[in-house]
């Protein structure tokens, strides 16, 4: 009979200890009963604790609330199960369940894949080479998926999830509204609701021991009383209040909202006053979320909209972000709070502070959110600046970088006049997720990406995008947290691993399917950087228009395949292959539209866009736990020339 003993008085530690329970039972499922319970003297059977509590040496960590260390070592009776925090506990709990064969597919029960066997003696030490792992929500959010989400985070080795936003119910709108499917109606759920839903979140969270990362925009507009809960919406009237007005950024003259989007409108930064109020609302807000590990604090979202009174002209707004970060901190030091805040270096921060120092650099990292690279190119493990240009600051008319290399070269600059901590903010899982057909080499620059960053110094990376980012499969998110976790691990391997465990001992056939596809529709084409004729367009390339036309064929003959794999012997399997199916037909009702475009016909690519989005809309309910409709229309029919409303600046 198996037990479990808690060493570690913890509430996360207690949730380690019955998922523990579950997972051992279901791979064992006659073993009987598991008992669990607290003792801190046991000697035998799983233990599970603190290293500090087993007497183990942590001396690797240099924080151990933040780094997660992972130890175990185990025999088929019981033994050692430990991790630096509590968190890494489960981590590791996790990570045992891992070597004895167990796989996380994608979220929720579906996407397990749990053996029938025997347990297995596991001896494992590691330390995640990131400190930061993790992701931000995005999209359109539904509170069922959001919930396996956070569920799904720390099974795969990551530990931290963020929500932006006071209140995210921008990001549900974009789903309870259906505004992208018009054969879905309306569902619409109200502010009070979604608060709510993030408390759950909160606790869910807490729950796993997971880093809560919190806010990010919202504050410039929050502080002066207006509304950010629809997000990019424009507003047709909005009063500040009388009070607020001259707070309020000077663009052309005029001090009001920004294209009427309050979301998207700065403040005067110069303005003491003004900055004391949003220093303020941050510092209320911190005394009361006292979960929140890392408070964001972004200014406005878009790009040029920056105060241009004559005092805001005699500093950058990256010098003025520096003073307020030195306003907040010192509001938070006078109430002995001892939050973290993050500040980020996002389309006109990205250029660095040129007088401004921060007065207290231990309470603050720097997030660097390179929204405008080119995801076709990797970032370099070694950061060779020689020949790099960066354009210089002209206030309200930037012209943003166009490689991930400006952004680490700008990231120098900011690191050196204000050395804190730094990981990144990507956005592999937001837009550019659609715009690889095979889906191997975005799984591929994923890994170089995360690889590159570590090796110049980056403490790991958060990632914007849907939490729906498993279609046709999950790969790109196993490799994200896989490597995060441990860039030392081989691609290669990685993908034998998820493949073989999606879909079964001929996931070979598979796997070969997906790069014939990367190789038909080559991955630049999908982000516009294989036009022959710019004139024409950046989509204009009869050559693909040839090899789009022979995709149908492609799938045809991959079909009686997928078809005969329709019901295999683990659910994660099934589901997998349904996923697939589903992909074969959208990859052949793609390729005309892809033709379309391809030789030209914007107007007719447009046409048929429409219909192609609507027939995507009419299979979307199969799908939803793995696909987000929302985010998919904004990617791919951006390509096509729909406008996407929340784009800060062009990043196709």
């Amino acid at each position: 009979m198996y037990r479990i003993y808690k060493i570690t008085s913890h509430h996360v530690v207690d949730f380690a200890a019955e998922e523990l329970k579950k997972y051992l039972r279901m791979m064992m499922p006659r073993c009987g009963e598991i008992e669990i319970s607290y003792d801190p003297a046991a000697t035998d059977g799983f233990r599970l604790g603190l290293l500090q509590d087993f007497s183990l040496d942590t001396s690797e960590a240099k924080d151990t609330d933040l780094d997660d260390i992972l130890h175990i070592d185990t025999d088929t009776e019981g033994g050692i199960i430990g991790g630096s925090n509590p968190r890494s506990v489960l981590l590791a709990v996790y990570r045992y369940l891992t070597i004895n064969g167990c796989r996380w597919l994608f979220p929720g029960i579906d996407g397990e894949w749990i053996p029938v066997k025997d347990i297995e003696a596991v001896k494992y030490h590691k330390m995640a080479d990131c400190r930061y792992r993790g992701q931000c929500n995005e999209g359109a959010e539904y509170q069922p998926n959001m919930m396996e989400a956070i569920d799904f985070t720390p099974k795969i080795g990551m530990n931290i999830f963020m929500i932006e936003f006071d209140n995210p119910k921008a990001y549900y709108n974009y789903y309870y509204d259906h505004n992208k499917n018009a054969s879905r109606e309306a569902e619409s759920v109200t502010a009070e609701t979604v608060l709510q839903w993030k408390r759950q979140c909160e606790a869910e969270m807490s729950k796993r021991g997971l880093q809560f990362h919190d806010m990010g925009h919202g504050w410039t507009a929050m502080a002066f009383d207006a509304d950010t809960t629809n997000g990019w919406v424009k507003t047709d009237e909005y009063d500040f209040p009388a009070e607020c007005t001259d707070y309020v950024a000077m663009i052309n003259g005029e001090r009001k909202l920004r294209d009427g989007v309050a979301l998207n409108t700065n403040f005067c930064m110069s303005n003491p006053a003004a900055r004391k109020k949003v220093a303020l609302k941050i510092a209320d807000y911190a005394q009361l979320a006292t979960n929140v590990d890392y408070l964001h604090v972004w200014l406005a979202d878009g790009s040029n909209n920056h105060c241009e009174c004559e005092e805001c002209r005699k500093k950058t707004p990256s010098d003025y972000y520096i003073d307020l970060m030195n306003d907040i901190d010192e509001e938070l030091t006078a109430r002995a709070l001892k939050t973290r805040i993050v500040f980020i270096c996002y389309v006109d921060t990205t250029w660095a502070p040129e007088k401004t120092k921060l007065r207290n650099p231990d309470r603050f990292s720097l997030l660097v959110a390179a929204i405008t690279r080119d995801y076709t190119q990797s970032v370099s493990p070694t950061l060779d600046d020689t020949g790099i240009t960066l354009s210089p600051y002209v206030r309200n008319d930037l012209e943003f970088p166009k490689t991930v290399n400006e952004y680490l070269l700008h990231a120098k600059r900011w690191m050196k006049q204000c050395p804190v901590p730094a990981l990144v903010y990507e956005y592999h899982f937001w837009l550019p997720q659609f715009r690889e057909l095979g889906t191997l080499k975005a799984a591929r620059m994923i890994y170089d990406d995360i690889r590159g960053y570590y090796a110049n110094g980056y403490q790991g990376l958060i990632e914007d995008g849907s939490q729906r980012s498993f279609f046709p499969s999950g790969f790109a998110f196993y490799v994200y947290a896989e490597t995060l976790f441990d860039t030392s691990v081989d691609f290669e391997a990685l993908k034998e691993d998820y493949f073989s465990h999606a879909y079964g001992e001929d996931w070979r056939t598979v796997a070969d399917f997906y790069e014939r596809v990367g190789e038909l529709i080559p991955h630049p084409y999908m982000h516009g950087k294989m036009s022959v004729d710019p004139a024409r367009g950046k989509f204009y390339n009869p050559a693909v228009a040839d090899a789009a036309r022979k995709l149908p064929a492609l799938v045809e003959e991959f079909s009686p395949f997928a078809e005969a794999h329709k019901i295999m012997p683990r659910r994660a399997e099934t589901v997998s292959y349904k996923l697939l199916r589903y992909y074969l037909k959208y990859l052949t009702e793609l390729s005309e539209l892809l033709v379309i475009k391809a030789e030209g016909h914007h107007k007719a690519s447009t046409e048929a866009w429409q219909k192609f989005s609507a027939w995507c809309g009419s299979w979307e309910i199969e799908v939803e736990r793995w696909f987000d409709q929302h985010m998919f229309s904004n990617a791919v029919g951006s390509i096509f020339g729909e406008t996407v409303i929340n784009d800060p600046v062009e990043v196709l």
